[in-house]
């Protein structure tokens, strides 16, 4: 359905139906937006949007989809390309799969991958278009402080490598997207949470005990980090991340590199 928008703004949330996802959609309707909110959970969706039209007298619409599966993927893609008024979109559905990649079962790599990164990319793709059009909108796509982790060997981290490899897109992606929408009024932003209070790892059935509480952050100051980031033009916005100078000497760093592997030389060290 449209959404009437008289002075309220759109946005859709997808893994809305706990954590992060229901932080942001009960921030943003006390912001005065309209939902959509998108989850496999219909009765945790059903019972957040009558508490959220209660309490904050906005419009929201419940869509049951799980975005590991195309044709639910699809579903929700369509839904946003009929949404004109779509002002902001929040990629945040996702899972852990923490475990050995050789214990993984192939199945679950894909649906993770179908989640994190096709449903990240095709969402995005339905959305653009008529944000361009209208020379505004935002997309924040929900990564993880764990996507620079691949150099880290740290047994205290979990087993993580799809899981890892998605969020690691979802930070390529979104710095690129940056770039290619420079001056047409849409912002994007990669969130990278550290330990949330959330069912997440429960689910994944990591011990909530074993996390010291000092690493544990808020759903809901997860979600003012992101939008307050959002205003100042972050791209990549880690919540915990006192010194934004630690970012910006990761990006010389991979500047660095970039220009000094242009050569068409071979390495000494390859050399016979």
């Amino acid at each position: 359905m449209e959404h009437e928008s008289g002075n309220h703004r759109l946005a859709l949330v997808t893994g809305a139906s706990s954590g992060i996802g229901a932080a942001f959609a009960e921030r943003l309707a006390r912001d005065k937006y309209n939902l959509i909110i998108v989850a496999r959970r219909i009765g945790r969706l059903e019972s957040l949007a009558k508490l959220l039209q209660e309490q904050y007298k906005v419009s929201v619409e419940v869509l049951s989809a799980d975005l590991s599966n195309p044709h639910h993927i699809k579903t929700v893609e369509q839904r946003i390309n009929h949404e004109s008024a779509l002002e902001l979109l929040v990629n945040n559905a996702g899972f852990g799969a923490y475990q050995p990649f050789v214990n993984l079962d192939p199945n679950r790599a894909d649906e993770l991958i179908r989640l994190q990164v096709t449903a990240v990319t095709r969402l995005t793709r339905a959305a653009l278009p008529q944000m361009i059009a209208r020379g505004k909108g935002s997309i924040i796509n929900v990564s993880s402080r764990l996507a620079f982790s691949g150099s880290l060997s740290a047994p205290s981290l979990p087993k993580r490598a799809v899981y890892v490899g998605t969020k690691a897109y979802i930070n390529a992606f979104t710095q690129i997207l940056y770039s290619e929408l420079a001056g047409t009024g849409v912002r994007v932003q990669a969130l990278c949470p550290g330990v949330v209070k959330t069912e997440f790892h429960e689910l994944m059935g990591v011990d909530p005990s074993r996390i010291p509480p000092s690493m544990v952050m808020k759903a809901d100051d997860v979600v003012q980090a992101s939008l307050a980031g959002l205003k100042m033009g972050e791209v990549i916005c880690i919540p915990a991340l006192e010194e934004p100078k630690l970012l910006d000497q990761v990006h010389q760093s991979e500047v660095g590199l970039w220009e000094r592997t242009g050569s068409g030389t071979l390495a000494e060290r390859y050399a016979g």
